[in-house]
């Protein structure tokens, strides 16, 4: 290799992006697979995840297949690494794998919060499946949260907006609620008539529980003439609202100018309801800050703190962004011809 290599990694609930980038921003490799949270795979199987989305990467961008490392900076950021805890244990096993010569794991937050912004500090909100945030000051400070679902206090993303939606459904056809669309609607997603019918489907295992957060554009489509989809859109708006608060205060920057990058999935569907619903909350709690849905994906984030690492200067990045935006545009085309594509 003529060029060190950066292996950049985005590890979510749902899939896998990894690309390989070197020093000078060029995008050699950018292949999709399925999940790799460890937190629902296990270190091990997270790691099984990565080597395979490695070999496909080296073997289409025509790169040596020898044993040592592939590349010589490993950005792993993955949903499911909350605690330093999880990141020593991904960490260790990564070091034993031929990813990379130096190895940083993080939480996906991270990789969203450097490809929203230019100089790598704010704060980022990540609303998919779950909901997290992460405050970065200027000097390095970080805030986090766990986030842990319910036994972390976490309320948010698309499963539990999914799960608020069934219940909705549910108490609105027997009378314990009030009326709503989402009566007819959240059943019509998953072929049934009524919410009774989906509720014995979910019984009996003939549909996956883990499926209720598909239902999320369900929600955000009914909230714009149903009271109660609507409000549950305004408690996820709340949510956001409550930890970009949090993280600000504990960093002291509820005053500053800040870049709040919103990312995940709820938020790249740029509802204007829900995207209005954050950035007036915002507005009450931290005048100065700027909120902006994510425009890059995190993979790009990742492979900038990568470029970071290895002191690549601005052309680079600004490369590696715009080569990494055009693959994934034709990914995005094309996503019937398999998990992951190179350029």
């Amino acid at each position: 290799m003529t060029q060190a290599l950066v292996l950049a990694i985005d590890g979510g609930n749902s899939k896998t992006d990894l690309a390989l980038v070197r020093a000078d921003g060029e995008v050699v490799a950018l292949v999709r697979g399925p999940q790799s949270s460890p937190h629902h795979l296990g270190v091990e199987g997270c790691l099984l995840v990565l080597d395979e989305l490695l070999a496909q990467a080296v073997k289409e961008a025509g790169l040596p297949n020898g044993d040592g490392p592939v590349a010589e900076v490993g950005q792993l950021f993955l949903a499911g690494v909350d605690f330093p805890s999880d990141e020593e244990a991904v960490q260790k096993a990564a070091a034993t794998r031929r990813l990379a010569r130096r190895i940083s794991v993080g939480n996906d937050t991270f990789a969203v919060l450097r490809a929203g912004t230019n100089s790598g500090w704010g704060v980022a909100v990540v609303c998919g499946a779950g909901i997290n945030c992460v405050g970065v000051a200027p000097d390095g400070r970080q805030a986090r949260f766990p986030a842990l679902g319910w036994i972390t206090g976490d309320w948010g993303g698309g499963y539990d907006v999914g799960l608020s939606a069934v219940s909705a459904a549910a108490r609105s056809e027997d009378g314990r609620g009030q009326k709503t669309s989402l009566e007819q609607a959240v059943p019509r997603y998953f072929g049934k008539e009524t919410p009774t019918q989906l509720a014995e489907a979910f019984h009996h295992n003939e549909i996956e529980e883990r499926r209720v957060i598909e239902l999320a554009p369900v929600v955000v489509a009914e909230a714009a003439h149903d009271a109660t989809a609507a409000s549950i859109v305004a408690r996820l708006a709340e949510e956001v609202v409550t930890l970009i608060r949090v993280a600000l205060d504990r960093l002291g920057l509820t005053e500053a100018p800040v870049e709040v990058v919103l990312g995940g999935g709820l938020m790249q569907s740029r509802d204007k309801r829900l995207i209005s619903a954050v950035a007036s909350g915002l507005g009450d709690v931290a005048p100065a800050a700027i909120a902006k849905v994510a425009s890059s994906a995190p993979v790009v984030g990742a492979a900038l703190l990568g470029l970071d690492e290895l002191e690549a200067g601005a052309a680079a990045q600004n490369r590696a962004r715009r080569e990494l935006g055009e693959t994934f545009e034709r990914i995005e085309n094309d996503r019937n011809n398999g998990p992951g594509r190179s350029r």
